[in-house]
């Protein structure tokens, strides 16, 4: 049943605009069990609620793996797993990998490599942060650049793209 998903969807779209929903939406449309790959951590109360929400509205079917830094090696490990995977997401991924003073360079190419040599399904979930203004500190710059070129990065090697814009998905690049 896995190859109803093509091997790689790249959901991007801004905040709350619908990504994980309709990320979960694709992956649920296979039979369970599915993996989850949660990239982000609970350092504040309301990143502690926005992980429950997204927690409970998965329901049961879903394995989560919590992989704050080592998204490559999850990847990696489960190239042979049949289960449908989910990334939600690789914003928060890359924010954790920029905050530990990772080469970030060296990380996201890992990251792309993992995915080349997966054998999927794998929807991956990500923040298109290059549509606003331009942020006003450099960190903030250097972030939405690295988060531009991942992007860019993923959506080369995947087979299907998905913008999200106001709960809609519009579709830049189908199998």
């Amino acid at each position: 049943m896995a190859h109803l998903l093509p091997r790689l969807t790249l959901v991007l779209g801004g905040a709350r605009s619908g990504k994980s929903r309709f990320a979960e939406g694709l992956v649920t449309a296979l039979p369970p069990p599915w993996v989850y790959v949660a990239t982000g951590e609970a350092h504040d109360l309301e990143m502690t609620e926005r992980i429950a929400l997204h927690a409970a509205r998965r329901g049961p079917g879903w394995a989560t793996r919590e992989v704050p830094l080592a998204l490559p090696d999850a990847v990696r490990e489960a190239a042979d797993d049949p289960r449908p995977m989910l990334i939600d997401c690789l914003t928060l991924w890359l924010s954790n990998v920029m905050l530990t003073g990772r080469d970030i360079e060296m990380e996201c190419t890992q990251l792309i490599d993992a995915l080349r040599s997966a054998a999927g399904p794998i929807v991956a979930v990500s923040n298109e942060v290059g549509l606003g203004i331009v942020p006003d500190n450099a960190l903030a710059r250097a972030f939405r650049d690295a988060q531009g070129r991942l992007n860019a990065a993923v959506a080369a090697e995947a087979d299907h793209v998905v913008l999200m814009a106001a709960g809609l998905p519009l579709t830049l690049k189908q199998p």
